[in-house]
């Protein structure tokens, strides 16, 4: 049997940090009965459950963070210009006022290689695009789907909230349009997706929206990659109350994020949050991105999810949903799932086939 893979540095740490409570208590605290549980590795059972125990201690009542306490596992990776499994890195300032940066990741091919422009998940508030987790999964993903992945570092609530991070997801893709040359030669803007994971899939939506209605030079946005994007409303869904007890995401967390991100005074029928609800924007006459989404069956925001994919068709737009019933929100950021290899195999067949609608 393979062995799923788990940074072990971090590990080692967290084991340290928690040796109070025994695996078995954590994950059986977090995740319920065995009968309610995704069937998973116990390493990844016991790291997700750890990250969401850590992360829930670190979001405080009064609606701010303990930073300090959160980086005990927020470990950073620093960009790296040899290629580590094929792919090199480096980092590209944007605005440094606004500490608007982000990495770039380069396949050895030499190739026309499709631009995936990637908005990493974590509530909002929590992960950059240097975090260890986030800088491993997009060289994979540059590796796997043969592209050029440009990670974006935006700003984090509660310190920075909507539309900042909309914002922040445009002026990355304005820079590249008017400085193509801080791309590879291979990277061909011309076949550029968007892509991001919970809050990332979110985001990546909102500057869908706007890419929309810009008239760029260089850059088009043929697709949408969205990874169980984080949507969310005033009206609690069948799966938000079902679907308890598992890692990474709750009703409680759920409306803290938001009361964090939104602008002061909205509740979550904000369409920033329920993008397809009574304050939707209006997508029918734009020329928004084909898209496909992804949704686990252990997630609590799938019902979100798929009334997102419904209001995409329902708008005339062109639409994919794929279903993992054995997934966790957030099974991606471990490699060694089966999940993981499928959902890098579909990504790369969708982009395929919106790459030779171009051609």
């Amino acid at each position: 049997m393979k062995r799923t893979s788990v940074n072990q540095h971090t590990l080692s740490s967290l084991v340290s940090l928690f040796h109070s409570h025994p695996p078995s208590h954590l994950v059986n605290s977090l995740m319920g009965p065995t009968a309610t549980k995704p069937n998973l590795p116990w390493k990844v059972r016991f790291l997700a459950s750890f990250l969401t125990f850590l992360s829930n201690a670190s979001r405080r009542s009064n609606g701010t963070i303990n930073r300090r306490l959160f980086s005990l596992v927020d470990r950073k990776a620093t960009a790296n210009p040899t290629p580590v499994h094929g792919v090199c890195s480096s980092d590209v300032t944007v605005s440094a006022a606004r500490n608007l940066w982000f990495r770039l990741y380069t396949p050895s091919s030499t190739a026309s290689l499709p631009l995936v422009v990637y908005f990493h998940g974590g509530g909002y508030s929590f992960f950059t695009a240097d975090s260890i987790g986030f800088d491993s999964l997009c060289r994979l993903f540059s590796r796997s789907l043969n592209a050029v992945v440009v990670s974006v570092n935006y700003r984090l609530t509660p310190e920075h909230r909507y539309p900042a991070q909309r914002d922040d997801g445009l002026d990355v893709i304005k820079f590249i349009d008017q400085n193509v040359g801080v791309l590879p030669r291979s990277a061909d803007v011309s076949k550029c997706f968007l892509a991001g994971d919970s809050a990332g899939g979110n985001l990546a939506h909102h500057v869908a929206v706007l890419v929309s209605e810009e008239r760029l030079r260089t850059v088009n946005v043929i697709g949408l990659v969205s990874i169980q994007p984080f949507f969310g409303g005033e009206k609690r869904t069948r799966s938000e109350i079902e679907i308890n007890r598992v890692p990474f995401i709750s009703l409680d967390g759920c409306d803290w994020y938001w009361k964090a991100f939104l602008p002061h005074g909205s509740d979550r029928d904000h369409e920033a949050a329920n993008v397809s609800g009574p304050n939707a924007v209006d997508i029918m006459g734009l020329g928004y991105p084909n898209t496909i989404v992804f949704m686990g069956g252990f997630d609590p925001l799938r019902d979100w999810q798929r009334m997102y994919y419904e209001w995409l068709k329902k708008s005339g737009k062109e639409a994919q949903l794929i279903d993992y019933p054995n997934a966790i929100h957030g099974f991606y950021y471990f490699p060694d799932i089966p999940e993981t290899s499928l959902l890098l195999s579909q990504v790369k067949e969708f982009m395929s086939q919106q790459m030779c609608n171009v051609n």
